[in-house]
C-alpha cells in the first residue's frame, strides 16, 4: 500500500522526535495545584432547545484556571429513566476551532442512560471565554499562543488541557453521576483533549481518541506537514524566527503541551483510532503518544483513510464506552 509515514511495524515502536522539557513533570504538578485552588463555581441552567422524552438538557458553566468561564452542553436521563441510580457519564471534546455541536448528536448516549457533557474550548467556535476572559472567539493560533512569553505557564493549551480536567471534576461531582464510570471521546483536537483529560484526571475510566492532534510537533515540522491544523507553526517561524535561531528552544517549549509526555500519566483504558494516510495529524505523531501509554490500550487501524470519517468508528466507540 502507499505510505505517507513510517511503515506500521516502525510506528509501533516509534519514540517521538520532539524534545521533552527537563522540568515537564514539575510544570504539570504545579498546573494541577493551580487547578486544585480554582473554585469551579459550576452553574446548571435548563436549556429548552431540545424536547426529547426521558432526557433533560442544560447549559453548564464553570470556571477554569485564570478565571475564564467555560461552557458545556450537559444532558442527563430524567430521574425516572435513571431509576434514581447514579449514571455513567461521557465527556465529549470537539475539533480545532469548532464547538460542542448540536444537542441531538448526544442523544444516543443520553437515551442509553449516560450523562453527557460536551465542552466548548476557550476562545474557539463556541461560548467559552478565552484565557484573557474575553467572551467570543480567537479561533486559531492556539498552539503558538503564549509561545513567545517568557513564562511557559502562559501557553494557552496548558489552560485548555486543565479545562478538560475541570470539566471531569465538575461532572464527577454531580449527584446523578457515578464518578467511577466516566469516559471521554473526541476526534482530532477532541482526540488530543480526550488524552489530556485522561492524563490529568486519573479517575477517568475509558478514553476513545480519534486521530489525536497536539503531539510530536517537531516530527510534524520535519515531515513538512506544518500546514492545515499545524499551519500556525510555519506562520510563527516565518514571522518570529525566520532564520531558525531559536528552533530548538521553541520546540522544547512546545514540549510542555505535547501529549506524548503526558501519556505515561494516563490510567484509563484507551482505544485509539488512526488512519495511516492521515496527512493532518500524521500517524507517527499519534503513535508517539500511544507508545508511551502504560495503561490498557488498543489501536484500531484504518490503512486507506486519512483525517476523515472512519467507517464503524462511532459504533465501536459507543460499544467501548458502554462498558463503563
Amino acid at each position: 500500500m502507499p505510505l505517507l509515514d513510517l511503515p506500521l511495524e516502525q510506528l509501533r515502536t516509534y519514540p517521538g522526535r520532539n524534545p521533552r522539557p527537563a522540568d515537564f513533570d514539575a510544570y504539570w504538578d504545579e498546573a494541577l495545584r493551580e487547578l486544585d485552588a480554582t473554585d469551579p463555581r459550576a452553574e446548571l441552567t435548563p436549556n429548552p432547545t431540545l424536547n426529547a422524552p426521558g432526557v433533560e438538557c442544560f447549559d453548564l458553566r464553570f470556571t477554569g484556571v485564570g478565571g475564564a468561564r467555560i461552557y458545556a452542553k450537559y444532558l442527563r436521563p430524567t430521574e425516572d429513566a435513571r431509576q434514581s441510580r447514579p449514571a455513567p457519564a461521557v465527556l465529549q471534546f470537539h475539533g480545532y476551532s469548532g464547538n460542542g455541536g448540536d444537542w441531538t448528536g448526544k442523544l444516543a448516549y443520553a437515551a442509553s442512560g449516560f450523562c453527557v457533557a460536551a465542552m466548548d474550548c476557550r476562545g474557539q467556535g463556541g461560548q467559552s471565554e478565552d484565557a484573557g476572559a474575553v467572551r467570543g472567539t480567537t479561533m486559531n493560533g492556539h498552539i503558538v499562543r503564549g509561545l513567545d512569553d517568557p513564562d511557559p505557564k502562559k501557553l494557552l493549551f496548558r489552560q485548555i488541557f486543565l479545562d478538560t480536567a475541570q470539566l471531569a471534576r465538575v461532572v464527577m461531582a454531580r449527584p446523578e453521576v457515578d464518578p467511577a464510570r466516566v469516559g471521554a471521546m473526541g476526534g482530532s483536537q477532541g482526540g488530543g483533549l480526550t488524552l489530556a483529560c485522561a492524563a490529568l484526571e486519573p479517575r477517568l475510566k475509558r478514553a476513545a481518541p480519534v486521530f489525536p492532534f497536539l503531539a510530536d510537533y517537531r516530527r510534524v515540522w520535519e515531515m513538512d506537514q506544518a500546514k492545515d491544523a499545524y499551519a500556525e507553526l510555519r506562520t510563527f517561524f516565518r514571522h518570529f524566527d525566520p532564520r531558525h535561531e531559536r528552533v530548538d528552544a521553541l520546540f522544547t517549549k512546545l514540549g510542555y503541551i505535547d501529549l506524548q509526555f503526558l501519556a505515561p500519566r494516563i490510567r484509563a483504558e484507551v482505544q485509539l483510532y488512526t488512519g495511516l494516510m492521515d496527512s493532518i495529524c500524521p500517524p507517527s505523531t499519534q503513535f508517539a503518544v500511544f507508545n508511551k501509554i502504560t495503561a490498557p490500550k488498543t489501536v484500531k487501524i484504518y490503512p486507506d483513510f486519512g483525517h476523515e470519517s472512519l467507517p464503524g468508528e462511532t459504533d465501536l466507540t459507543f460499544n467501548f464506552l458502554r462498558g463503563l
